[in-house]
């Protein structure tokens, strides 16, 4: 049997098609379109201060997801006290809950960063990020407060961030572009995707992209992470996420279908029907469909957890639990100021807030106090305003199913700590598990 050949990339006409053939493009144009209208009406249900609450949570499973992804996930709430500067004797964990923190830093970062860009740039932001600066700045921020030994690779080198490869790697059966000829793919990649300037046609170019980028593979290690979360941010310089929903947690909940296809369409040209490049165009199409109809389903799963009739059945059902079961404090009729935070776009007094409930001021101040204390509202200072909040132990009330693994791991620290367990069905009535 004759030995395996490998193709050595060295320019970059050898991962052509970067875009697929016109007469292709029509149905994923169609679906980008989808995507666009749902995206865009999504978020109009809940008031600005709740969305940034939200933002934070997903920050912490974006986290979670893309290092699960890498095999190199904790415990929820490993990663919640990773934020509180709580790190694990244990090495590997430690390791892993820095390498979370990490994550949740760099895409609050970038996303401040594109959010300014948009401000000052328009559209121009987007193409920004296509360029090697970008990347480099990406990959940098992800792995630069990280100590030596957590950038230390297999064969005892250490990765630099920030620094494109400087010698040729191999992943599984791809053979990725040469060192020496990198730039010269960097630069295509670029010159293609960044001048996509077009709604639909933009967002096809990101899911090319996604895979390219992948393909050529320009750091020593990291390029899942980087490539995911430069994927988020397009996204987001597109007006389209909001902070409200990433495909990070759509690619890990579908993760072998995603290696699968990223592996399938390195592969080369099937045939005289597959294109005229070098590389597999109906591996690219599949990939580009599959990237679209993930984005697609997080956008609509989150648009019914954001429905606000629903929410409103949501935080009573978690108050509930409060009152009955961990008897914090907490009482059913802090509902109506919680809804109200949730579905509109500013803060209440607390004078306010207590009112609402209906309670005397006596009941209503230590409701009060036990929704600060159990961290249902939040606040500045310690007369200040409130504001909507989402504590980590009412996430399977409020959002059921967004992060199954949270929610399983809140439960394991209740009962560590004697708290009987939530009710399963009541709060996730008509929501996917």
């Amino acid at each position: 049997m004759k030995p395996q050949v490998i193709q050595q990339y060295d320019s970059p006409h050898q991962f052509e098609p970067l875009m697929p053939a016109e007469p292709l493009l029509a149905p994923l144009l169609e679906k980008a379109s989808d995507l666009m209208r749902r995206a865009t009406a999504l978020g109009a249900a809940s008031g600005k201060t709740a969305q940034s609450e939200l933002r934070k949570l997903l920050r912490s499973m974006n986290s979670y997801y893309t290092n699960r992804i890498e095999g190199e996930h904790t415990r929820p709430s490993d990663i919640e006290r990773a934020l509180q500067q709580d790190f694990s004797s244990n090495a590997d964990l430690a390791r892993k809950q820095r390498l979370a923190v990490a994550h949740i830093r760099t895409e609050a970062l970038c996303e401040g960063e594109v959010d300014r860009r948009l401000q000052t740039e328009g559209p121009e932001a987007a193409r920004w990020l296509y360029s090697p600066e970008a990347l480099t700045w990406l990959h940098q921020e992800l792995f630069r407060d990280l100590p030596e030994e957590d950038l230390r690779l297999a064969d005892g080198s250490t990765m630099v961030p920030g620094e494109f490869r400087q010698r040729g790697v191999a992943v599984g059966r791809h053979e990725a572009p040469t060192a020496q000829s990198l730039p010269r793919f960097i630069e295509r990649w670029q010159q293609v995707y960044g001048c996509v300037r077009r709604g639909e046609a933009s967002i096809v170019a990101l899911a090319a992209a996604h895979h390219r980028l992948a393909w050529t593979h320009p750091f020593l290690d990291g390029n899942g992470r980087v490539t995911r979360l430069h994927t988020h941010l397009l996204l987001q310089a597109g007006g389209l996420t909001g902070g409200l929903w990433s495909p990070l947690r759509g690619f890990a909940r579908t993760e072998a279908r995603y290696k699968a296809l990223l592996q399938a369409a390195d592969e080369h040209r099937r045939g005289d029907l597959d294109g005229r490049g070098n590389l597999t165009q109906a591996g690219l199409v599949q990939w580009i469909e599959y990237l679209l109809d993930i984005c697609i389903d997080q956008v609509e799963f989150m648009t019914r957890q954001l429905e606000v009739q629903g929410m409103q059945d949501r935080i009573r059902a978690a108050l509930a639990y409060e009152a009955s079961a961990v008897k914090s404090g907490v009482r059913e009729e802090a509902l109506l100021p919680l809804h109200y935070l949730f579905a509109t776009q500013g803060e209440l007094g607390r004078a306010s807030f207590k009112a609402m409930t209906g309670l005397g001021e006596r009941v209503a101040t230590s409701t009060l106090s036990a929704l600060l204390n159990r961290g249902f509202v939040t606040t500045d200072s310690p007369y200040g305003s409130l504001r909507f909040a989402i504590p980590r132990h009412a996430l399977r009330f409020y959002f059921p199913a967004l992060w199954p693994e949270a929610e399983q791991d809140q439960a394991l620290v209740e009962g560590e700590i004697g708290v009987a367990p939530a009710p399963r069905d009541a709060p996730r009535r008509g929501y996917p598990r």
